[in-house]
């Protein structure tokens, strides 16, 4: 295709702007992002455990974190290995986290969503009311 006919990183299509694209592999190995997906998923499930909230229950199956409301609301939160990325689908949203070892936390580089706050904030709109998810250590 001739260059005069591709859209440009400063060009907007829809309205949107378009990023430039990066064959860049991802910042951590799949031993690492093992190491470091499945325990906070672990973790995660323990902190809703901890919650004396009535109105979700949370299950932890494998890699996948599902939070179910009493309306029949879901959360799944899941390890997608082969983006070396953590999932997360609420509400007719969907955010994708890496693993920023620079902030050591999983961040969604499209909206700087940090993973914690994001549960707790989408948590907190399904329930009607201020959640605090207890932080491991």
């Amino acid at each position: 295709m001739p260059d005069g006919c591709r859209l440009q990183p400063w060009q907007s299509l829809h309205g949107r702007r378009l990023r430039p694209f990066s064959d860049a592999r991802p910042a951590v190995t799949e031993s690492e992002y093992e190491a470091l997906a499945y325990p906070e998923l672990g973790r995660l499930m323990q902190a809703l455990d901890s919650l004396e909230l009535d109105g979700f229950e949370a299950e932890l199956a494998g890699d996948i974190l599902t939070i179910e409301f009493r309306d029949g609301d879901r959360f799944v939160v899941n390890s997608h290995r082969a983006a070396r990325q953590i999932w997360m689908a609420a509400n007719r949203s969907a955010w994708h986290f890496d693993w920023l070892p620079e902030r050591s936390a999983w961040v969604a580089q499209k909206s700087g969503d940090e993973l914690w706050a994001t549960v707790e904030r989408m948590l907190g709109a399904s329930l009607k009311r201020s959640v605090s998810l207890p932080r491991p250590s």
